[in-house]
Formats: C-alpha cells, sequence, structure tokens
C-alpha cells in the first residue's frame, strides 16, 4: 500500500493546538463541577490570620467549670459537700449543675518570679517564698518556675521536684515589667495538663509596664486553663509600698478566685502558702452550660452560693463569653 500524503505542516499544529484545548476545557470545566458538588465544609479551610487565631484560643465548649474553696468561719476547708448544697448563677440567673466533683487530686502549680528592677532588693526575699510554696506540695503535685521582667522565661519544667532550679539563684534584676505576658505563657502551659486543679502563683511587687497583653486578656486565658491566681506581695510594707501594683495583684487573685498575700515573708507567708497548697488540693469542682448562648464576647459573672449556714464559697468572678 502506498504511504499516505503528509499533511501540511501548518495544518498539523493547528489541529494540535485544536486538541490541547479540548483537553484542558474539559479538564478546567469538570474542576469546578468538582468545586460545585463537593460542599464547602468538606475544602481545605484558609490558614487563620494571626486575629482569628487569637479567637480560636477564646472559643471554648458551652461547659463553664469553676473551682470553689469552701471555707468555714475559721478559714478551714469544709468537706463533705454534695450537689445539691451548691447553687450557681450567671449574671444573676440560676444555672443547672451538669457536672460535679470532690475529690482530693493533685494540683499543677506555675510559679512567676518577678525579676524586674523593681525587685533588686527583694530576689532574695522572692527565692525564699518559692521554696516554702515548693516545700508545701504533696507528692502528686507538680510545678514549674518561671522568671519574667521584659521578657518571660520558664526555668524548669512540671515536676514533683521540690527544689529550685540553679538557675533562679543566678538570676539579676532587670528594667521592665511584662507580668500580664507571664500569666498569658503559664495559662497556656498549665492548659495542656492533665491535672484537674491548676493554679499561678506570682511572687512580685505587682508592678506592669511591659507587657503586650492587658490584664483582661491575662485574665481570660487564666480562665480558659481553669487556673487560680494567686499573688504574694513581694515589695517592702510600711508606707512606702506601691499601692498601685498592690491593686493590680489583688485585682488578678480575686476576679480568678484566688488569694492576694500581703505578707511578703515570715510565718504569715509560710501558713498563707500551706493553706493555699491544702485548698487547691481539696478544691470542689462545679460546672454548667449556661442558659445565655450568645458568642458575643462579652464578660458574664459567676456567683455560687451554698446552703449551709456559716461557711463562705471563693471563685473566679465569671468569664468572657467566646465570641463568633
Amino acid at each position: 500500500m502506498p504511504p499516505l500524503p503528509s499533511l501540511p505542516s501548518s495544518f498539523a499544529r493547528i489541529v494540535l493546538l485544536v486538541t490541547v484545548l479540548i483537553i484542558t476545557g474539559f479538564s478546567i470545566s469538570n474542576h469546578a463541577s468538582v468545586e460545585a458538588i463537593v460542599p464547602q465544609s468538606q475544602q481545605p479551610a484558609a490558614s487563620p490570620t494571626p486575629a482569628e487565631q487569637d479567637d480560636v484560643v477564646r472559643v471554648s465548649t458551652d461547659l463553664v467549670v469553676v473551682n470553689v474553696t469552701v471555707l468555714d468561719q475559721n478559714g478551714k476547708f469544709v468537706p463533705g459537700l454534695k450537689r445539691s448544697d451548691f447553687q450557681i448563677f450567671e449574671d444573676g440567673t440560676p444555672q443547672r449543675i451538669s457536672t460535679f466533683s470532690a475529690e482530693e487530686t493533685p494540683f499543677a502549680a506555675a510559679i512567676l518570679l518577678d525579676t524586674s528592677g523593681s525587685m533588686e532588693s527583694r530576689l532574695t526575699l522572692g527565692r525564699s517564698a518559692a521554696i516554702r510554696f515548693l516545700d508545701g506540695l504533696r507528692d502528686e503535685d507538680v510545678a514549674a518556675v518561671y522568671s519574667f521582667d521584659s521578657k518571660v522565661e520558664q526555668l524548669s519544667d512540671f515536676s514533683p521536684g521540690r527544689d529550685l532550679p540553679e538557675r533562679v539563684y543566678g538570676l539579676k534584676s532587670k528594667t521592665m515589667t511584662a507580668l500580664n505576658d507571664a500569666i498569658v505563657r503559664a495559662a497556656d502551659d498549665l492548659s495542656k495538663r492533665e491535672e484537674k486543679r491548676r493554679a499561678i502563683v506570682v511572687l512580685s511587687d505587682g508592678g506592669e509596664n511591659y507587657s503586650h497583653a492587658s490584664s483582661d486578656k491575662a485574665l481570660d486565658r487564666a480562665s480558659i486553663a481553669g487556673a487560680t491566681i494567686y499573688g504574694a506581695n513581694m515589695s517592702e510594707e510600711g508606707p512606702n509600698r506601691d499601692l498601685t501594683g498592690a491593686a493590680i495583684l489583688k485585682n488578678l487573685t480575686e476576679k480568678s478566685g484566688g488569694r492576694y498575700i500581703d505578707a511578703p515573708g515570715g510565718l504569715a507567708l509560710r501558713d498563707s502558702f500551706a493553706s493555699i497548697a491544702e485548698e487547691l488540693g481539696h478544691q470542689y469542682t462545679v460546672g454548667y452550660r449556661p442558659t445565655n448562648h450568645a458568642h458575643d464576647g462579652k464578660w458574664r459573672t459567676v456567683q455560687v452560693k451554698l446552703s449551709k449556714p456559716d461557711v463562705t464559697a471563693r471563685t473566679r468572678k465569671g468569664y468572657r463569653a467566646p465570641k463568633s
């Protein structure tokens, strides 16, 4: 059979171009059809912006959990209470308790040692306070040590050890104070722990002048982590005490349901730390699902009342609702 006549080169190029366009057009239209069929929820999500990431951290489940310390008239822990002894209110509205726990349980504590310039003459006292707190922990409790000035540094990981890390003894005071940032860092680390009870113990004169985070954000992070803040004022007592710094510590401790310790040392500080360790191991844990379902980012007050007379309940003052 004689060979077929070859097509002109220009015609061959046209045929090849048309073929490519047909194949490409089918691929594009087919891809568009797939996108139209696949539900939006199954398509890859865009990476969140830094602002969105912050919102993701703030959003929690609908279950609000609060740790409650119940004390008698002598300041001693009151054992043996039941779910029916508790009433919980959000913005004054009664809530139905959905979870309740009263067992003795281990806790995790983050110790924040202020090493800013204002603590220059108080670092030795701060180290002694940290040692006293560690000495009061039980075998099953864990603690980590942080320092903070213009930056926050973790000096030891969470462990049952009762000795301060060697690096603490070489710390020198440095200029500014990032107290809020230190609380945010500790709260984020505590949120990863398995222990149900969590505490942030601040050993400071209460100054704040360098944080990126506000006090509200620090409280929000502590609330999300379920961490109670305890503050021991390390500044010198007397007429020269920094009242602004004391007010900062009081605000953080009261709103988180913790305790402000006015004495920087001595028997009063030792006894306070002993009672803190006791209450952390014996708190009541109460959870509820808010009747207010709005995700408006607003602050909501929480109040706990008890049917038992002559006792007081201490817990965090509220929380910030997630924002959609």
